[in-house]
Parts: structure tokens; C-alpha cells; sequence
């Protein structure tokens, strides 16, 4: 059994076990969490939302918090002596699924 949740902006198909890096949410470490936004329901039948899919939520435990590996933004304008350099580090929530409740 699978669902297609939405958190963070982003949909993520997810299974029962399986641990995933989504964006930072405000919880601790060994919360549970629970998505309420379930978008669809697939296995043996098939559920569809229009948006979600009533009743259906998907609980999870957050393992840890941390920041992503640092990018650099570099931005460049030839022959007119602009050069800006930025870092950044995306925080993320690792979570594993733990129950799809359909």
C-alpha cells in the first residue's frame, strides 16, 4: 500500500517503512507527526481525492532534524563589476512512515 501526501508544498509517495527528507517541520526528534493532506490511496483498490481523500491521514515518526549540504549562489554581470557570492543550507525533516491509515 502506498499514498501521495502533500507537506511543504511538494507531493511525496510514501510507503509504510520507508524514511524521507522533507521540509523543516516544527517538531522534535521521536514526535509523531500526522498528514492530514493525502492527495490518493493506491494498493489493492484505489482511492482518488478531489483535492484529498476523506478520512485518509498518514502517521509519522520525525527521526531527525538537520541542514542540507551548503550550495553556492553566485551571481555574475560581465563588464560591469558585479560579482555576488551567497551560501545556503536547506533545513530538512527526515521522517519514517510508519501507518497509512486509508
Amino acid at each position: 500500500m502506498y499514498a501521495i501526501i502533500e507537506t511543504g508544498g511538494k507531493q511525496v509517495k510514501v510507503e509504510e517503512g520507508q524514511a524521507i527528507y522533507i521540509e523543516k517541520l516544527d517538531a522534535t526528534e521521536g514526535d509523531t507527526v500526522t498528514f492530514d493532506k493525502v492527495l490518493m490511496v493506491g494498493g489493492d483498490s484505489v482511492k482518488v481525492g478531489s483535492p484529498v481523500v476523506d478520512g485518509a491521514t498518514v502517521t509519522a515518526k520525525v527521526e531527525k532534524q538537520g541542514r542540507a549540504k551548503k550550495i553556492t549562489v553566485f551571481k555574475y554581470k560581465p563588464k560591469k563589476n558585479y560579482k555576488r557570492k551567497q551560501g545556503h543550507r536547506q533545513p530538512y525533516t527526515k521522517v519514517v512512515i510508519e501507518k497509512i491509515n486509508a
